[in-house]
């Protein structure tokens, strides 16, 4: 199993001297994987529901630093690690742009840039940022990555679609990875399944959605299943569409609620335990978040999980 870990974009954990404390100590703690989320704006108010908490609310804040951007940082920061974007809301920059930056990332990186993929969830900061038509962000989303794996793998691009063209371009430097950088798709109902099958390398579920939940191995085995179907359908193999999964905050040590332990609670085995259980599903990656009230308590929380989980699976 390689683990991942989340870096924050706002706060004083986000200053340059604290990205590179928390990258340094992942590093040699054996993490394989750091996620940086996605907010280009964040709007004062907004009716949409968040789909991660049973009410809707989001508690985010207001502060975020720009991903992408960010991942440069971290790429000349760290050594090994793996730069996930978890997940880059596809509709909020421009395609081709994007394809360049997110090329850049991989060759400074030496190849190390995961491209995570989602279609958002906010009208208003797409309202906000002049993004194309929130209720066909779907839409736009597909056609965004086929771009990007044009722009990515031809040596003359071409693409005539609904919402981007381009042609007689010259797209250099090309990616480190071949053919392209790793595509892992995220979000949970029918159509994000779809647009795993049909595009994605890996599947990239949140387990705390509460209207479509892979809170647990079995549930994550039935939706991976349609997932399958879905690459079969499309002409791929679906053996080669993998699963990642995006864990949430573990809870070592700490009293369960009534109704039974939830996954990822309990002591150090217990855990250890549910992450085997998503292994035999065939779960390869696993990211949580460690994020507490300072950065030295965070990467305390990281190194508990290390020594008493990670060591044990």
């Amino acid at each position: 199993m390689n683990f991942g870990f989340s870096a924050p974009t706002r706060g004083p954990q986000s200053t340059p001297e604290a990205l590179a404390r928390l990258i340094a100590h992942g590093e040699a703690l054996g993490f394989g994987i750091v996620t940086v989320s996605d907010h280009v704006v964040m709007p004062r108010t907004a009716n949409s529901t968040y789909p991660y908490s049973a009410d809707g609310s989001f508690s985010g804040g207001a502060e975020c630093m720009e991903q992408l951007t960010l991942h440069a940082y971290l790429a000349a920061c760290s050594k090994s690690l793996r730069l996930l974007t978890s997940v880059m809301v596809v509709p909020h920059r421009p395609p081709v742009l994007t394809a360049k930056v997110l090329a850049t990332v991989d060759v400074l990186s030496g190849g190390r840039l995961i491209v995570g993929c989602g279609a958002g969830w906010l009208r208003e900061e797409f309202e906000a940022i002049g993004a194309p038509d929130f209720d066909r962000r779907g839409a736009v989303t597909n056609e965004y990555i086929r771009a990007f794996k044009e722009l990515w793998t031809s040596d003359a691009p071409t693409f005539e679609g609904e919402f981007c063209s381009f042609s007689n371009l010259h797209f250099e430097p090309k990616p480190v990875q071949k053919p392209h950088p790793p595509i892992w798709t995220g979000g949970e109902s029918p159509a994000a399944l779809r647009r795993a099958g049909r595009l994605a390398d890996k599947w990239f579920p949140i387990g705390t959605n509460p209207t479509y939940p892979v809170r647990t191995s079995r549930q994550l085995a039935e939706s991976l299943e349609r997932v399958r179907v879905f690459a079969e359908e499309a002409g791929r193999d679906p053996s080669k569409v993998g699963v990642a999964y995006s864990a949430g905050m573990p809870s070592l040590g700490e009293g369960q609620p009534e109704g039974g332990r939830r996954p990822f609670t309990g002591d150090g085995e217990q855990v250890a335990e549910d992450i085997r259980g998503f292994a035999e599903v065939g779960v390869d990656d696993m990211t949580f978040r460690f994020e507490r009230r300072t950065l030295d308590e965070t990467l305390e929380a990281m190194q508990q999980f290390a020594e008493e989980v990670m060591a044990k699976v």
